[in-house]
């Protein structure tokens, strides 16, 4: 299949790419590099650097890969940031959006695969998380990703579009290629990996009172790889509709630094924080209807092998990429 993918220069859309490539399609990347970074975009596929709000641009490159299915991962996609900055969200995940969606409808391109987040269920009533849960979204990257999923949905009642929407959990774990580099990291496994490697004296725990068996944030971590193959498996299926991405397990902060201390060998210093706020105590994923419905199987089930890969390619790569 010819697949157009935007964000392909960043951490889940890099590792995308390769499998993809791996696996025999043909790919071009649509990335404006603002996040991303042009060496984790493997060499076989086709570059296009360009910017969603670009409206011509976005349609002439879609137009020029011919593709057959669209993966749209680009995103701005930092909580703390869209608290502070919301029009940023609010332009570049749905206007930006938008524009990449009507190109694919202009141009009749019925699969579409999208990168969603489990910040659309906001603080969630029960765990596991389930796709039936209210949507209580409480921050504007949250909110952004929910309303092009609203679009989604329209543009599938009245165009006929073929859609699936992830929703992921938390991303971790790296390929043998292309790991997590971003140049302002939140994400707490590269932080605790960071001090493994010396590059921090320690790293921060945001909140010990929460109501979980150490006081610690409990998280379901899912390796990168599973997250690739659960779309290219979305690409090629009959269904539309939602789906989560998750272990379907939760690990407290103090137990990934735990894990990270076992795998890397080193003693890792960790300080104490308040509360962040909006973090929920728990967040674990139900995956049982992808499970169900894509025969999606996920290949790294364990939190040790998933942290295993994450170290080997940061060990590999101390200072990331290199632009």
């Amino acid at each position: 299949m010819r697949v157009f993918l935007t964000g392909g220069a960043g951490y889940i859309g890099s590792v995308c790419v390769e499998e993809l490539l791996n696996a025999g399609h043909s790919v071009t990347v649509f990335d404006d590099l603002c996040e991303g970074h042009r060496s984790a975009v493997d060499e076989r596929a086709m570059f296009v650097p360009g910017d969603l709000s670009n409206r011509v641009a976005v349609y002439h490159a879609l137009k020029e890969s011919n593709a057959e299915g669209v993966v749209h991962f680009a995103a701005a996609a930092l909580v703390g940031e869209s608290m502070t900055n919301p029009g940023k969200y609010f332009g570049t995940n749905v206007a930006g959006g938008l524009n990449l969606l009507d190109a694919a409808v202009n141009l009749r391109i019925k699969r579409f695969v999208f990168s969603s987040t489990c910040a659309v269920y906001g603080p969630p009533e029960s765990v596991p998380m389930t796709e039936d849960l209210p949507f209580r979204p409480i921050n504007p990257y949250g909110e952004s990703k929910r309303m092009f999923e609203r679009l989604l949905s329209w543009y599938g009642t009245i165009h006929g579009l073929e859609f699936i929407a992830f929703r992921y959990f938390n991303a971790a774990g790296a390929s043998e290629r292309f790991g997590e580099h971003h140049r302002v990291e939140t994400h707490l496994i590269p932080n605790v990996l960071r001090v493994a490697l010396g590059q921090s004296e320690s790293c921060a725990v945001f909140g010990t009172d929460y109501p979980t068996p150490d006081g610690t944030c409990v998280r379901d971590y899912v390796h990168v790889s599973d997250l690739a193959q659960a779309h290219m498996l979305a690409l090629t299926s009959e269904k539309s509709g939602f789906y989560n991405l998750g272990s379907g397990v939760g690990f407290s902060v103090r137990e990934v630094i735990k894990v990270c201390e076992k795998i890397t060998g080193s003693q890792i210093s960790a300080i104490e924080k308040p509360r962040r706020p909006g973090d929920p105590p728990r967040l674990v994923a139900s995956a049982e209807k992808a499970i169900r419905e894509l025969n999606w199987k996920p290949n790294f089930p364990e939190i040790e092998a998933i942290i295993s890969t994450a170290w080997k390619w940061h060990k590999q790569n101390p200072t990331g990429y290199v632009d």
